[in-house]
């Protein structure tokens, strides 16, 4: 008797895990150039370099002018291969604040490597393959908080203020918002609420977003770290910078995270309502 809850349980962890990594998948092959554009907007310190970027139209002509359509879609293999077992973190932990700071221990070597190869303004053919890029920074820096786990207060902070923030505001507002029996305003109750929660989310988490792009990305003497904890390095961009400089990247970032929260919601929703009944 004991052994049907358990088959239960495998079930529904298996079809929630299915349909979180199916929908992350669509968000991430979906809105991927933006985040390529966020990164790299957040790493940029002056404006006057005359290769910086000016706005967010001049770095997409840019980037497809020096690098190629490809040059969107770098560093897009390490959140794939991430999606699986961060689909798995969400489903067994605790929602909101306990799912975005364990789910922040598994993808922050998986972004080290993401963020390294954004930042790389070659052409795609021209840069390291995601593997070698991984063993190079284990052999040059290693394993640890210097190395392919830098920058991980930093993740902490952005995933668990995004998942709490999120997370809370989608469920407390989908419960007060009546369900739709029209099937095409119901399909928009839920993307606008998944588009306001992200965004929402976006504005809030931005700063350890960037604090996590200057200390995972390129410092700015080859040599010298000066971009190492999180809180610090908030600091020295706010003094060097200026308080908005903690929001750099903030457009591309609401772009890919509003319109591909509500994305990635009405996948995870609509493949678990089919998982239910096929399997």
């Amino acid at each position: 008797m004991s052994a049907k809850p358990s088959v239960g349980f495998v079930n529904e962890a298996s079809r929630q895990i299915l349909a979180g990594g199916s929908a992350g998948l669509v968000e991430i092959c979906l809105m991927h150039p933006l985040d390529v554009v966020k990164t790299r907007f957040q790493i940029q310190r002056c404006t006057t370099d005359p290769n910086s970027y000016k706005s967010l139209g001049d770095s997409f002509r840019m980037i497809f002018r020096t690098e190629g359509l490809f040059g969107f879609y770098k560093g897009i293999l390490p959140p794939i291969l991430a999606e699986t077992p961060k689909r798995a973190v969400k489903t067994f932990a605790v929602a909101g604040l306990g799912s975005g700071l364990t789910e922040a221990i598994v993808v922050n070597p998986f972004e080290v490597v993401k963020v390294g190869l954004q930042a790389n303004r070659n052409r795609f053919t021209e840069q390291p393959s995601t593997m070698s890029y991984a063993r190079h920074i284990i052999k040059k820096e290693g394993l640890g908080l210097g190395g392919l786990n830098k920058g991980f207060t930093a993740t902490l902070g952005r995933h668990g203020v995004f998942n709490m923030v999120y997370f809370g505001f989608y469920f407390n507002v989908k419960n007060i918002i009546p369900v739709n029996k029209d099937p095409t305003l119901e399909f928009l109750r839920k993307f606008g609420i998944g588009l306001l929660s992200g965004t929402i989310a976006s504005v809030i988490n931005i700063p350890f977003d960037v604090a996590k792009s200057r200390i995972q990305g390129p410092q700015p003497v080859p040599g010298e770290i000066k971009y190492k904890t999180c809180f610090k390095t908030m600091a020295t961009v706010y003094q060097e910078e200026g308080i908005l400089a903690l929001y750099k990247g903030l457009l591309p970032k609401i772009m890919r995270l509003g319109p591909g929260g509500a994305v990635m919601l009405l996948v995870y929703e609509y493949t678990y309502s089919w998982l239910q009944e096929n399997w």
